[in-house]
């Protein structure tokens, strides 16, 4: 029998910070209103939150700073909204908070509601694989329970006595186990039987300035070693894409380069091959079955300082390797993100037909793993916190 009186809705609090957190709210809120139809919802959001019924407080835009520059500016601001928001919660009192993405913000709003005794859920991790694992306790401490989107989190959580679930990656559900290359061919208007190559070099300018010089001369080199080769560079913004069109205008790009307004994972999938930045990037072009090389830089002092303090805990930069536990990409990183070198790498995929039909296996397995119902699965996690059986 359910103890909730029957005068009050349940309330579910959430807090999105970013685009991306936006979706995964919008995805959760249905999937817990299937299971809890009167469930009431509020907090911070953007439209596609708002759009599946979330009542929000202050918009997700609002959070949306990046850059230690950027954020103290902006600071002032963000200690009033998250002192106002964090009130306003108590006020409503929620069954539950769900965090979602946005670490810097969530976790102290997390921790200071746990304290009060509202129960707390953290929906993605952090990439503690990667770097700072200590880091488990603290979001323990904050959260009652967090909500992985890969599996080689929740036994890293677990070592630090941390209540962690995977429940699959959003992406995964998303694009299909078998893409249709022809179709997105159609869609860009790219020829059905030309060499394609997509490049990414990043979706931030301080990206697009580190590393689309190397990958643009690269794709300029293996243009020169493959007759008809098509360039498809999509633009993640209005911003990013004036970056990339000085780029490119110092390349002398001729009509086989095409600059794309978004449509990133068309590209990926019309393309033969992928060049582009580690990041998350990287796991949609896995799951949209392609071969990539993927590069990275950051500034020399930085890589100095996460090298020397020992910060950095991976052998393996991109997300389809370490899921794998082998490398299935090319990784090339810092001084080895060079022209020469990523050229190579994309004509070794182009000359090896064979090297690309046995990744498919790999990337279908790897699809399969991730491929949980990432929603429902977090919903039916959160329904545990609450203490109450999940209604399907």
């Amino acid at each position: 029998m359910d103890a909730t009186p029957a005068a009050r809705p349940l309330r579910i609090a959430l807090c999105a910070g970013e685009a991306s957190g936006d979706g995964l709210g919008a995805g959760l809120i249905a999937a817990l209103r299937h299971r809890f139809p009167d469930a009431e919802f509020a907090g911070i959001g953007g439209d596609a939150m708002r759009a599946a019924g979330c009542d929000t407080w202050y918009d997700a835009n609002e959070l949306a700073v990046m850059g230690l520059a950027e954020v103290l500016r902006h600071l002032p601001r963000l200690l009033r909204l998250r002192k106002a928001f964090r009130q306003r919660m108590l006020e409503w009192k929620p069954d539950v908070f769900v965090g979602i993405d946005a670490p810097d913000f969530n976790l102290g709003v997390e921790a200071w509601l746990k304290q009060r005794g509202v129960r707390t859920v953290h929906y993605v991790s952090p990439s503690v694989w990667a770097w700072r694992e200590k880091r488990a306790e603290k979001i323990g401490r904050s959260a009652d329970r967090v909500l992985c989107l890969f599996p080689m989190e929740p036994p890293i959580y677990a070592r630090h006595g941390v209540d962690a679930r995977f429940v699959g990656h959003p992406m995964a559900d998303d694009i299909p186990m078998h893409p249709d290359r022809v179709a997105a061919r159609v869609a860009l208007g790219l020829p059905a039987d030309a060499p394609v190559l997509a490049v990414l070099p990043g979706s931030r300018l301080g990206e697009i300035h580190r590393l689309a010089p190397a990958f643009f001369e690269a794709a300029r080199r293996v243009s020169a070693d493959i007759p008809g080769l098509q360039i498809v560079v999509p633009a993640a913004n209005t911003a990013c894409r004036q970056a990339l069109e000085a780029q490119l205008a110092g390349q002398g790009a001729d009509a086989s380069w095409h600059l794309l307004d978004g449509q990133a994972r068309t590209a990926m999938i019309a393309s033969d091959v992928v060049l582009l930045a580690s990041g998350t990037a990287t796991l949609e072009a896995m799951l949209c079955k392609r071969p990539m090389v993927v590069g990275y830089r950051i500034s020399p002092l930085t890589y100095r300082i996460v090298r020397g303090l020992g910060l950095l805990k991976v052998e393996r930069y991109a997300l389809p390797n370490v899921l794998a536990g082998e490398d299935i990409a090319p990784e090339r990183m810092q001084d080895d993100c060079t022209p020469e070198h990523l050229a190579a790498d994309v004509l070794q995929w182009f000359r090896s037909p064979e090297a690309v039909a046995a990744l498919q296996s790999t990337y279908q397995r790897l699809h399969t793993q991730l491929k949980q119902d990432a929603s429902a699965s977090a919903a039916d996690a959160i329904a545990g916190v609450l203490g109450r059986a999940a209604h399907t």
